[in-house]
């Protein structure tokens, strides 16, 4: 049974393209609950099957398996136009002869909806996404910023109760993304829809998202606040995927988890298992290999230093695998520079090092 705050349930969800020993599982069980005026992002490289599992949603498929429903009610077999869901596609599919006013108000005139009331809900949406001024404009004299803000305005016309959008950001230059994102969290708060949002980008899945699942090989990995997902991995993917991470090959040992070239790290587990150790770059510090302390990692050579503005990043071999640092510039952290060939030691902060099966 749905609870009244989930938007969106799916149980047991699958999708198979064709059949026998060739058959494609591109959705593989998805449990999931969407909840009401959440921003939920699904997150995954091309494949992992996002697109496949929002076109579920959408009606735009239909599931092999599994159940949806919607606010309670089970959409299987329903069309796209039976459910109360809209969706923003990644090229923005806008008429090119119909005017912002006319394409803002298309889905509202093909329901018959009464011109007084297409003409207020079209002002309306138009002020929301901050297109005053430009009603009487078509597609080819908008920016692509403006065009994407008409993709918007026009799938909420009618009102949906979930609005689903397709890596709608992914043809927006990086600066124009970047501003983008704060605008599309702030009119989600601002309408309080539940917005599901797919997206292969980590950065817009950090910045924007209420809750990200994670997905990969038709599966969800991990499901979780963003600051959940970044700091607590649930497995190697995870931490390979979101962010930069140290991925270090370590073995249990009597003292803890040895690592080829750092020593012994504070760890528990099975003697003898092979693990992963997940170290964020910004939560190591550099210092003089001369400093070394005995719980710190090294001694490293630094092989490469990256001027990134307001951060140096550092490459360092000696381990198993390269390590990379991050610093920001000035300040405590940043007050020390290295360059190619000095020799190093590394500094964890308190609780910095993940320990995860291999």
């Amino acid at each position: 049974m749905q609870h009244a705050s989930e938007a969106c349930q799916l149980i047991g969800l699958g999708r198979s393209y064709g059949r026998g020993a060739s058959a494609h599982r591109a959705l593989d069980g998805i449990d999931l609950s969407i909840r009401a005026n959440e921003f939920f992002t699904l997150l995954g490289p091309s494949g992992c099957g996002k697109t496949t599992l929002l076109r579920l949603i959408a009606g735009f498929d239909q599931p092999t398996s599994g159940q949806i429903s919607i606010f309670g009610e089970d959409v299987a077999g329903l069309p796209p136009e039976d459910r109360p869901v809209n969706t923003v596609f990644q090229h923005y599919a806008l008429f090119p002869h119909l005017t912002v006013a006319q394409n803002v108000g298309f889905a509202l005139r093909m329901l018959g909806s009464p011109q007084s009331e297409i003409a207020a809900s079209v002002a309306r949406m138009v002020a929301l996404v901050g297109l005053e001024g430009m009603e009487h404009r078509r597609p080819d004299q908008l920016s692509g910023g403006q065009k994407q803000r008409v993709a918007l305005a026009r799938a909420l016309a009618p009102g949906p109760k979930i609005l689903l959008l397709d890596e709608p950001l992914s043809a927006l230059d990086a600066k124009l993304r970047q501003r983008m994102r704060s605008e599309l969290k702030a009119l989600q708060r601002e309408t309080g829809i539940t917005f599901v949002f797919v997206t292969h980008d980590q950065d817009e899945a950090l910045a924007m998202s209420d809750r990200i699942a994670v997905m990969q090989g038709g599966r969800v990995q991990q499901l979780g606040r963003p600051d959940e997902i970044y700091e607590a991995p649930a497995n190697r993917f995870v931490a390979d995927f979101i962010g930069g991470a140290n991925l270090i090959p370590a073995r249990i040992g009597s003292q803890g988890a040895e690592a080829e070239g750092l020593g012994v790290i504070p760890a528990t587990g099975e003697p003898g298992a092979a693990v992963t150790l997940v170290i964020r770059p910004e939560r190591l510090a550099i210092l003089p290999a001369t400093q070394k302390a005995k719980d710190d990692l090294g001694p490293l050579t630094v092989v490469e230093r990256i001027y990134m503005g307001n951060e140096l990043s550092f490459r360092l071999e000696g381990a198993a695998v390269p390590l990379h640092v991050t610093l920001p510039r000035g300040g405590l952290r940043g007050a020390l520079d290295f360059s190619p060939g000095d020799r190093v030691a590394l500094r964890p902060e308190a609780g910095a090092i993940r320990v995860l099966a291999s």
